[in-house]
């Protein structure tokens, strides 16, 4: 496939070159003006939008526009409207008016909505969100917008995600002018955020009912090799697999997604795409496109991508790693150390609301991961563990601790790596090393969040942590902002901040056992489940901090906490409905079958041959035998429970029932049906094993 990508890229976006070229001056002025500034659209301005964004879509083939919003149940939402409109009798016009830009009114009533409404308040609206730009998706023009109810509140993700921009921005903006900096006049928070999959034969997940009900395998035993070899990791990628990224890559390009990085993964069968950084809205709206579009175009090429964090045992999950920063509208990164942190002290103030937010916050950000599917993963040797804590590397902890014990930091020049060949060049080494084990990790210019799940949408985590630093920031901006002697108080407030907040840095190996007592002895948060961390939601300083900042209301923080904890509730009770199904009309049914071979088998050896023949099917008849009753009594152990459930009234009771009782179940069941897998002719075995899933493609 050859694509010359500097014309292909973006041109099925409505960017800010596409409205410079085709709106008039002052109508693309206006618009700026609301992009930039925040600043209300008149109708006149909307209308001549409207008509030359119709037109634009109209000659990329487009027949139908469509208000994209993103509702708490994770995913987008569209519905679809044609342009034609009736133009006297048998006649048709397409138009586009200012007011169906602005505003739409799709059904609200099937949404997650965490008792913000009730079922027969029908009413929802979407309003158009020029931060984020229209774009073009299998023929329809789809303009980003926000979704709240008929009440006001929220009801999606991107409003509250953009209401914590401006509160960041508010704050960083006053440290960054007590520094001088008056001709910043924005704070933008940018992400770039790395996506993991994993690619298996369609052929194979057709027969999967595991996977097509919940997204991951709940049964199957492992095969005879997983990723122990280390093999896949940056390995040479396979012509079907590259085949599909290079399309993967044309139509993130040509919606204006800067599609950067693609390499094999971890496990058999497993990937990641990465893209350039850009702003936090917009990374969260491509973000979701771009898992979209995997799965779309893998089944094009007759594969389906996976996005659960925990598809299959005994090997790596995945995850997607949400790296953030701050920079301004002049171009400044405000993580960037420079060649001496110790003197930059602006870095270092932004650094120290970095550590204070995510020692104060722990449990927010935890709860911003917590998902059923992110608990298999978190904690496993793959992932970070529930315990929040900031990676800094060497340099930056030896700034920290010089800044805590008041003494003269020892910089030392650039240190180059001798590689130990003349041929190969001496590279210079970084501030820090990338520590895979640490959930909060810098990297050089930017903060790496390792612990979301990859399914997750990245707009509640971007909120919560927008918010949370916004909150340090304030802190700081307020302390600062009186003090007589500037730069005596930022270096008390730099040293109270460190001294208090630095059990929170830790540059170990987050995978061991010592750390999670080290951590304990430290007084940090370990909350290893979704139902140990989504209450803290609804904690009154959590509440209070949301609504002071403007965030959210105390309404919508609580309603999130029920959509979240209703969310973990219904997944798992799907995962426990399916494994019964599985159990009882696959897997008894084909282990009974399986044995009746056996069995004709044994007993013509025993004729033929005498009683001692037979010797194999016996001990396997006999192992399959105290297999299939355990599976059997664990299934009905596990349909009984199920029907427990419905007994409880909270949402509460309901979730710590599953986590307590349904999940050790749901464990407990699987055992035996995975061993009588390893026992059973793959050829008797009902449904494809991890090793045609694994290494099918």
């Amino acid at each position: 496939m050859k694509t010359n990508v500097t014309e292909i890229f973006g041109e099925n976006v409505f960017d800010d070159a596409t409205m410079r070229e085709r709106l008039p001056k002052e109508t693309y002025r206006e618009l700026r003006k609301t992009i930039i500034q925040g600043l209300p659209l008149n109708r006149k301005i909307a209308n001549a939008v409207a008509h030359a964004m119709k037109v634009w879509a109209i000659e990329k083939g487009a027949t139908h526009y469509t208000h994209w919003f993103q509702p708490m149940n994770g995913i987008t939402a569209e519905k679809h409207d044609s342009f034609i409109n009736p133009d006297g009798p048998g006649k048709v016009i397409m138009s586009f008016e200012g007011k169906e830009l602005i505003k739409g009114e799709p059904d609200a009533s099937s949404f997650p909505n965490g008792g913000l409404r009730t079922t027969f308040e029908a009413r929802g609206y979407t309003a158009w969100d020029p931060t984020s730009n229209a774009f073009i998706k299998e023929g329809v023009l789809c303009i980003p917008t926000a979704f709240c109810s008929y009440t006001g509140h929220a009801l999606d993700k991107k409003t509250p995600l953009l209401r914590s921009m401006d509160a960041i921005t508010k704050q960083a903006l006053r440290i960054v002018h007590l520094f001088g900096n008056d001709d910043v006049h924005k704070i933008n928070t940018t992400v770039g955020a790395e996506q993991e999959y994993f690619l298996i034969d369609k052929e194979y997940y057709s027969q999967r009912r595991d996977l097509k009900y919940t997204g991951r395998t709940l049964f199957g035993a492992m095969c005879p090799k997983g990723q122990e070899m280390e093999d896949h990791y940056f390995g040479t990628i396979q012509p079907r697999v590259k085949a599909f990224m290079d399309e993967l890559n044309v139509e993130l390009w040509k919606l204006g997604i800067m599609a950067k990085t693609q390499h094999n993964e971890c496990a058999p069968g497993q990937f990641e795409i990465a893209p350039i950084f850009t702003t936090t809205n917009l990374a969260t709206d491509q973000n979701q496109l771009t898992m979209e579009i995997i799965q779309r175009l893998a089944k094009k090429h007759g594969m389906v991508a996976l996005l659960h964090e925990k598809p299959f045992e005994y090997v790596n999950g995945s995850g997607k790693h949400n790296n953030w920063s701050l920079s301004t509208d002049t171009g400044i990164n405000l993580f960037e150390p420079g060649d001496t942190p110790y003197e930059n002290l602006q870095f270092l103030v932004f650094l120290a609301a970095i550590v204070k937010a995510v020692d104060d916050h722990q449990d927010l950000l935890r709860l911003s991961v917590a998902t059923a599917g992110n608990d298999h993963r978190l904690g496993a040797d793959e992932a970070p563990p529930a315990i929040l804590s900031i990676f800094t590397g060497e340099d930056l902890a030896a700034v920290i601790e010089a800044i805590i014990k008041d003494e003269d930091y020892d910089s030392k020049d650039k240190a180059f790596m001798n590689i130990g060949s003349d041929v190969l060049p001496n590279l210079p080494i970084d501030t820090t090393d990338r520590n895979r084990t640490s959930p909060f990790a810098f990297t050089g210019n930017k903060f790496e969040f390792r612990m979301p799940g990859s399914s997750q949408s990245i707009a509640g985590i971007n909120m919560i942590l927008n918010t949370t630093i916004a909150d340090a920031l304030e802190q700081f901006a307020n302390y600062l902002e009186g003090a007589d002697d500037f730069d005596s108080a930022v270096h008390k407030l730099l040293q109270n901040t460190f001294k208090k907040h630095s059990r929170i840095i830790f540059n170990g190996n987050g995978y061991s056992d010592e750390w999670v007592e080290e951590a304990k002895r430290r007084g940090l948060l370990n909350l290893p489940s979704a139902v140990d961390a989504l209450p803290y939601m609804k904690a009154e300083e959590n509440i209070q901090l949301f609504e002071h900042a403007h965030v959210l209301t105390r309404e919508e923080a609580v309603s999130r906490y029920e959509i979240l904890m209703e969310e973990y509730v219904k997944l798992l009770n799907i995962e426990a409905c399916t494994m019964v199904s599985i159990t009882r009309k696959e897997i008894l049914p084909a282990v009974m079958k399986y044995q009746k071979e056996l069995t004709d088998s044994a007993l013509a050896k025993m004729q033929l041959l005498g009683k001692d023949a037979g010797i194999y099917e016996v001990e396997m008849l006999k192992k399959g035998q105290a297999l299939l009753d355990q599976a059997y009594l664990a299934s009905e152990k596990l349909s009984e429970a199920k029907d427990v459930l419905k007994q409880f009234d909270t949402i509460e009771d309901k979730a710590n029932y599953v986590k307590e009782t349904i999940v050790p179940l749901m464990d407990e069941l699987r055992v035996p049906c995975d061993e009588l897998e390893v026992i059973t002719a793959t050829t008797a075995w009902p449904f494809p094993t991890y090793g045609k899933l694994l290494y099918g493609l």
